[in-house]
């Protein structure tokens, strides 16, 4: 007879979640992952043998519902509308550039599970950026976006936006209307 869980999946994520961006891969204890759950450790035992496993399915779950989400954009517009709707969809989902660095700080192990998750992930990350260098090459084709600049600098421009730190706490809309800004038109005035 299984045991009855404390927690569901979406409970141990969010706490998962809140736990590693504020305190970082290497702080992340089933400890204090318990103590933030009012749980006990071996509550989380009895689902993760360790934290690389449970932080693995977290990031997978997290991936899963990120490319979800992105798959359901209505990706039919030219290459500026569909630019646009991805900045404001990478700003709702601030986190992801958090997470995609703690999927690189997993250390590499033989445990199945945790060897299965880093192969989904990796799945996962290519997925994400293979849609981003679709959306790139259409602006190279609509003539938008100079040929001879590199995909993979476009692309660390689009989604490094979203670590730029709001130091003077500039309105939301405001801050991002900017980047848009920024980032389709440059900005330098034209004469």
């Amino acid at each position: 007879m299984a045991r009855e869980r404390k927690f569901t999946d979406d409970e141990l994520f969010k706490a998962t979640k809140l736990l590693l961006i504020g305190a970082g891969y290497d702080s992340f204890t089933f400890s204090k992952l318990a103590s933030m759950m009012e749980v006990s450790r071996g509550s989380i035992y009895k689902y993760y043998e360790n934290k690389d496993e449970l932080i693995s399915a977290f990031l997978v779950y997290e991936m899963n519902r990120f490319l979800q989400d992105f798959n359901k954009l209505d990706k039919s517009g030219d290459f500026k509308t569909q630019l646009f709707l991805i900045i404001d969809f990478i700003f709702s989902h601030s986190e992801i550039h958090q997470i995609l660095e703690i999927i690189n700080q997993i250390p590499k192990k033989s445990n199945n599970p945790h060897l299965s998750n880093q192969t989904r992930l990796k799945t996962y990350y290519v997925e994400m950026y293979k849609q981003f260098q679709i959306l790139i090459e259409q602006g190279k084709k609509e003539k938008v976006i100079k040929n001879h600049l590199s995909n993979a600098i476009i692309l660390g421009m689009i989604f490094q936006t979203i670590a730029i730190p709001n130091h003077f706490g500039i309105p939301q809309d405001q801050w991002i209307g900017s980047i848009k800004e920024i980032l389709s038109e440059g900005m330098f005035t034209k004469d």
